[in-house]
């Protein structure tokens, strides 16, 4: 469990880091700048800490996917940007993409398992 919590502090982490690469780049000073580098270096330590006891293809596709899929519904909230239902059909297949990933490394943890007993 601890390791999916420092996951999901990546995660957090790297959507505050990304949305302060926006709001840097409007000119807000370079207090944006040093948000985003700290919040962007605190993610990949959080994430590299975090695949010690997750494999790599979840954790990187959970950080990555629930990262966009937050990043895009803040923008729209906090910079005015649009959600297409273009956008709505790649979040979704984005969000399904993360749970087959999942369910595949589940599955294939409990194969090799039953693969090793035999």
């Amino acid at each position: 469990m601890f390791y999916w919590l420092l996951l999901a502090l990546a995660i957090v982490s790297e959507i505050i880091g990304t949305l302060s690469m926006k709001w840097a780049s409007g000119g807000e000073g370079m207090i944006g700048y040093f948000i985003m580098l700290a919040m962007i270096a605190i993610s990949y330590i959080f994430l590299a800490f975090a695949v010690k006891h997750i494999a790599l293809g979840v954790a990187y596709a959970m950080w990555e996917g629930i990262g966009i899929l937050f990043i895009t519904l803040f923008s729209v909230l906090l910079f005015n940007e649009t959600l297409s239902v273009l956008k709505v059909a790649g979040l979704i297949t984005l969000v399904a993409g993360i749970a087959l990933i999942k369910s595949g490394t589940r599955n294939v943890k409990k194969a090799q398992v039953h693969h090793a007993d035999v």
